[in-house]
């Protein structure tokens, strides 16, 4: 012969030796070879080097979007602003960007059912992003994650900085005279959802201004809501933790798609105030009212929502526009709601005193149980999430039937056919 060719275990030891080359750093998409932009730009990834830029970068922000997305291409230029200030933090935050409706098995490992997704990965850990989009704001909301669990703060003047630089997307707790050991814990915790410090030396002027008379104390603040409310213990077992998860939310939550999601991961009941228009006058009053019952039970979420604003939900409580509002019913975010005999509707007056005999008609079982209409509601609100892949499963079903009535007519003379023959 003219040509020797190796043995045949030779030759099938030769892929997995181009393989381990590759992976060696001989292969230019993927391992430790890749080398990511860290200038500020985002960073275009897909299903070849995803991986290596999560093992090589430490936070790193990612957009999964669709091209055809309106919502995708409106954030865009928010991200190439906000994409240099992350990179030059002292933690730096790399953004990216990863076309899922092309790379479709990536995004499903990240649970991507709608467009856009953002994720921020801590160390290759995912945590969903459902704040701001606005450059600015984005950015003050991703510092808070590459922040310390909890700030140690030494002067007024380091309380006020701290105020001011954490804005009004997240709520905040501050412990005045409290143990660092004892915040620490829920500094990790809750971090993705609030922001924690300890302030160590304060004025009594300050004390004035949080509300607050003796130390120690933890105060938690919601300057969104323009709330604030304080803890003085005790400070062990279940009771600080219990403080701090039910003052996550405010005291009074307006119900849109944004806070649902935050309900989602709330156990208590809400009681929920339906009113014609919640931006009007007496619907803030009434607001402010609810306030003072929602301090003093704090077992139950208060919650209020008007008619104009978001109809679509509160007719799944059998309320229209023609009803007679405000109403108050005991919601368990699902499938059930209560009704309390004799106290479905507030009346002009004293409502603080109606309140009061709703909730002791409540707490003492004088409800009648009805179920939402349709689907639970927070069903619905995950389908809100979920609309694009809703209708691209409409679309697959449509196209495969067209197909498959095409398909049946061309076989029918096909097998007319086979059959004259």
């Amino acid at each position: 012969m003219a040509t020797t060719l190796p043995p045949l275990p030779l030759l099938c030891l030769l892929p997995l030796l181009l393989v381990a080359f590759a992976t060696a750093g001989g292969g230019s998409g993927g391992g430790g070879g890749e080398n990511f932009p860290r200038d500020g730009r985002v960073i275009d990834l897909d299903d070849s080097n995803f991986e290596a830029a999560l093992s090589s970068i430490d936070f790193l922000f990612v957009d999964f979007y669709a091209p055809w997305c309106g919502h995708c291409k409106r954030l865009a230029p928010e991200l190439d602003e906000a994409a240099p200030v992350l990179a030059g933090l002292s933690e730096p935050i790399m953004v990216a960007k990863v076309n899922a409706d092309k790379y479709r098995k990536l995004g499903s490992k990240y649970g991507v059912d709608g467009f856009p997704t953002l994720m921020l990965f801590i160390h290759g850990v995912p945590i969903e992003y459902t704040g701001s989009r606005k450059a600015d704001l984005l950015v003050r909301n991703l510092k808070k994650f590459v922040a310390p669990d909890v700030s140690i703060l030494e002067s007024d003047s380091a309380i006020k900085s701290f105020v001011e630089n954490a804005g009004t997307s997240f709520p905040m707790f501050i412990g005045f005279g409290v143990n660092e050991s004892l915040i620490t814990e829920y500094g990790g915790k809750y971090k993705k959802r609030a922001w924690f410090a300890i302030a160590q030396d304060f004025s009594e002027e300050l004390m004035m201004a949080y509300g607050f008379d003796k130390a120690p104390a933890l105060v938690a603040l919601h300057p969104k809501y323009n709330e604030q409310s304080v803890f003085y213990g005790p400070f062990e077992g279940r009771f600080l933790e219990d403080f701090i998860r039910q003052s996550l939310l405010p005291l009074t939550v307006p119900i849109n798609t944004e806070t649902l999601k935050l309900l989602d991961d709330d156990d208590r009941k809400v009681v929920l105030a339906i009113l014609e228009d919640d931006s009007d006058e007496n619907s803030a009053q009434l607001v402010t009212v609810l306030r003072s019952a929602a301090n003093a039970n704090r077992d139950l979420v208060f919650g209020y929502v008007g008619v104009k604003q978001w109809e679509e939900f509160v007719e799944t409580f059998d309320v229209s526009k023609s009803s007679q509002l405000p109403k108050l019913l005991v919601w368990d975010r699902n499938e059930e709601y209560e009704q309390v005999d004799g106290s479905e509707r507030l009346e002009e007056g004293d409502q603080a005193s109606q309140i009061s005999q709703f909730l002791e008609g409540y707490r003492a079982g004088r409800t009648t149980k009805k179920k939402v209409s349709g689907p639970s509601f927070m069903g619905f609100m995950h389908s809100l999430v979920s609309m694009n892949s809703l209708y691209i499963l409409m679309f697959v079903v449509a196209l495969l039937g067209v197909m498959l009535y095409f398909s049946g007519q061309d076989d029918t003379p096909q097998l007319r056919r086979i059959h004259d023959e």
